[in-house]
């Protein structure tokens, strides 16, 4: 049987067909790859991603079976994941909830980093980056228009009330992580782009994403979108107009200028919750409480309320007598959930990512390369101050983390890679 198959396969090498089957395939990954990015944000597409991804899988493990692919785990990034994956499974021995902590460190964790090496081994080129970022913007623009249009016209709802506020799949808090980083790549193309009729697609792009990121009225998301305008100014000043725009808008925009008033950030919910989460940080420092997102919330596992006692009079109660079942703090999430050492250890995967940015700018050979370092260098820092004001471990907003890294990984490989000086500009 050995015998018989091992020539079969040798029969299939030989064979046109056969190289044009696996041409194929291996042309599959991107396709399926890129239409997961465009639904991420998209409602109800679920079992339109899961199958991309899957499928994605399937064809991969096809072609490293026949030694048909290049595809390398070998990244800056890859021993910061394998490290904090590992205090993940070590973390299992200590997880209050051990089923929920096995299946979140897979579905949240593992298979977004898969998702990460799927984009960096296919994406690899100029040409594909591009490709990629116009998924992206075109995805977060559609996303953008139809939301406005399902949440104030069809569903009535004043435009003083937050965008998102009923939605399920993708919440208020999150919305702002699609649209930011969306909003960093058009802005990079507009003032890269000679063509009139794709810069004036551009610039009504770049106007819809703004426009919808303030509508959720998330002072994280106002926070971000100002540090990304700011950073990618360094590439051209007049993309500071956004500021102003942006200043506008918060201006015009109903109930949004209440929600930025000293008042409201001082005695904000969140005072509260970062000081519930600390306290329960003090109790499991080392390992914390579990990988599991749903331990956090669930009292058979830990009882908020006591830990609620344990607080500064001023800090007890809740928000409104209510215990709110996650941190909204990635930081505080990463170590509520992992310990102080499972932080450090997510911090050396962005902090990594950051330095291979570094890296990347010194070995750039031309200004296109340099613009599109400062483009996910916004992007990443952006993130990360949202980050700071909502849980991002997991859905949409997980995934924007991974493709910016992908993105930031496939810049380092072009401009550091042994055939650096070759790349060219679009």
């Amino acid at each position: 049987m050995t015998k018989i198959f091992s020539s079969n396969i040798t029969a299939v090498k030989e064979g046109g067909k056969t190289k044009k089957f696996f041409a194929v395939l291996t042309a599959t990954i991107p396709l399926l790859m890129g239409i997961f990015i465009f639904f991420n944000p998209i409602p109800h597409t679920t079992a339109i991603k899961e199958f991309c991804f899957y499928i994605s899988l399937l064809v991969l493990m096809t072609l490293i079976l026949f030694r048909k692919t290049a595809f390398s785990l070998r990244s800056p990034l890859s021993l910061p994941f394998a490290l904090f994956f590992l205090w993940g499974i070590f973390g299992l021995f200590f997880a209050l909830d051990l089923t929920n902590s096995l299946h979140d460190l897979r579905a949240h964790f593992l298979k977004y980093v898969l998702i990460y090496y799927l984009l960096v081994n296919y994406f690899d080129t100029d040409k594909k980056l591009e490709i990629l970022s116009w998924i992206v913007i075109a995805s977060a623009t559609i996303f953008s228009l139809g939301t406005i249009i399902d949440f104030y016209f069809i569903d009535g709802n004043p435009f003083a009330r937050r965008l998102g506020e009923t939605f399920l799949e993708i919440h208020t808090d999150y919305i702002g992580f699609i649209l930011i980083f969306a909003l960093t790549l058009t802005l990079h193309k507009l003032f890269h782009n000679k063509s009139i009729i794709i810069k004036s697609l551009l610039f009504v792009s770049s106007l819809v994403l703004c426009l919808t990121t303030l509508l959720t009225q998330s002072r994280g998301s106002l926070i971000a979108l100002f540090i990304a305008i700011i950073i990618l100014s360094c590439l051209n000043k007049k993309i500071l107009i956004f500021m102003i725009i942006t200043i506008l808008l918060v201006i015009i925009i109903p109930g949004f200028k209440e929600r930025i008033n000293v008042n409201a950030i001082l005695q904000n919910e969140r005072v509260q919750m970062n000081a519930l989460t600390m306290e329960i940080i003090k109790s499991y420092p080392v390992t914390g409480i579990g990988f599991g997102m749903q331990i956090y919330g669930n009292k058979n596992f830990v009882d908020l309320k006591e830990f609620d006692s344990r607080l500064p009079k001023k800090y007890q109660g809740g928000v409104g007598g209510m215990f709110i079942g996650s941190p909204h703090n990635t930081l505080l999430d990463i170590a509520v959930r992992t310990g102080i050492i499972g932080l450090i250890l997510f911090l050396s995967i962005v902090l990594s990512a950051i330095w291979m940015l570094w890296k990347a700018e010194k070995s750039a050979r031309n200004e296109y390369f340099r613009s599109w370092i400062i483009c996910a260098f916004a992007a990443i820092v952006s993130f990360m101050v949202a980050a700071l004001f909502a849980d991002t471990a997991f859905g949409p907003q997980a995934i924007v983390f991974y493709t910016i890294l992908a993105i930031i990984t496939i810049l380092y490989n072009i401009t550091t890679g042994p055939n650096k000086s070759e790349n060219s500009a679009v």
